[in-house]
């Protein structure tokens, strides 16, 4: 076991009281719990219409399917990313095109490269919002409009982060947030789309559920006796008992997410000046989630980066890596790519720990064992 690990589940006795009263419903699957975890996520993010899912991916998939992006279609992607982004775009059949980070402290798509991918089969940019810092929407969505293209932004790491003063996710056509379980909202599986677009709505919540005009829970309840298929739909539906997860973690999250804050405030400036590495998006002033805390090596390479990942792990210190490049991946290596920052963050990234529960002892001994061991290597 690591003394400090990479993440620390925020459950307490409310989750286990909540999954035990949906239990005693005799209601588990998609439901009134369901329901008004939607309703709590149009709240807090002041959108019009959040629609529960199985994950994010589901969420990616469901938000390329209802926009009609398919064969021969392209989709502008990050590779720096989980590859649940840029599998989706496959899903239906459109082809990923993979644009490069804009710096190393800055790790969202390049608006300069964007443009020049756009090409007459471009139908959509998905930007993911790394680490839950945001992508520059401001050029991203001025090309987009331009060109006439779709924005799905990959919110997985970012609920209630902001840019400009509108939160993550609200921005773009669709928003997609994950619940799995390491993220900000943690129910192991989980995920939510989110739109301000009735027609965008009511097709993701036709497709969710096989395209079924009406739900279980509401032939229980007695308002529907029968139902009809209008389109082709999936299983991508969540169950109440980890609605009910959600319901209690998102209770929790502005409160975990300030105590965040304040973990990011003590790594940098106990971690400034150091050389030898680089803090993205150091001194970020807008809120935001921070789901990692990335780390870049400078003047390195991916032996140099594990030995001091080893080095760490050797003074009980979690770290990962966030994330290896998706073009690398076998299934994608017959892709073009240009992407020379994104292979450089790939190969030289340390994620440390980072979650609410850190106290600052605790962050200043990791920041001192990296100094420590970049003075060695």
């Amino acid at each position: 076991m690591y003394e400090i690990p990479l993440f620390n589940l925020n459950y307490g006795e409310e989750e286990i009281e909540a999954v035990t009263e949906t239990i005693r419903s005799k209601w588990i699957s998609m439901g009134p719990k369901c329901m008004e975890l939607e309703t709590m996520f149009q709240d807090m993010l002041d959108v019009k219409y959040a629609c529960a899912l199985t994950n994010c991916t589901a969420a990616l998939h469901l938000a390329c399917y209802v926009l009609g992006i398919g064969e021969g279609d392209e989709v502008i992607c990050p590779s720096l990313t989980f590859a649940a982004t840029v599998n989706c775009i496959r899903y239906v059949g459109a082809v990923p095109v993979f644009c490069d980070v804009e710096s190393f402290e800055q790790f969202g798509l390049d608006p300069v490269q964007i443009e020049h991918l756009i090409t007459p089969r471009t139908k959509a940019i998905i930007p993911m919002h790394y680490a839950g810092f945001p992508c520059n929407m401001d050029e991203i969505t001025q090309i987009a409009e331009k060109h006439h293209l779709y924005i799905i932004e990959d919110a997985c790491h970012g609920p209630l982060s902001e840019y400009h003063g509108k939160k993550l996710g609200t921005i773009g056509d669709i928003g997609c947030f994950s619940f799995f379980s390491n993220k900000n909202i943690s129910t192991g599986e989980g995920g939510m789309v989110v739109t301000n677009n009735e027609e965008i709505y009511n097709k993701i919540k036709l497709a969710r559920s096989h395209g079924m005009t009406t739900m279980s829970f509401q032939r229980a309840s007695g308002h529907a006796t029968s139902y009809d298929i209008y389109s082709l739909g999936y299983n991508y539906r969540l169950d109440d008992i980890r609605a009910s997860l959600a319901c209690v973690q998102m209770k929790k999250l502005k409160n975990d997410l300030n105590r965040r804050r304040q973990v990011r405030a003590w790594y940098e400036e106990r971690l400034n000046g150091i050389e030898g590495m680089t803090i993205p998006y150091q001194n970020h002033a807008e809120f935001v989630s921070n789901y990692i805390f990335p780390i870049l090596l400078q003047h390195s390479n991916r032996e140099k980066r594990e030995t001091f990942r080893t080095m760490l792990q050797q003074r009980g210190i979690q770290t990962s890596v966030h994330y290896p490049a998706v073009h690398r991946f076998s299934i994608y290596q017959d892709l073009p790519v240009d992407l020379p920052r994104t292979e450089y963050i790939t190969d030289n990234e340390v994620t440390l720990p980072m979650y609410a529960a850190l106290e600052k002892e605790e962050v200043y001994y990791i920041c001192d064992c990296v100094k420590e061991i970049l003075s060695e290597l």
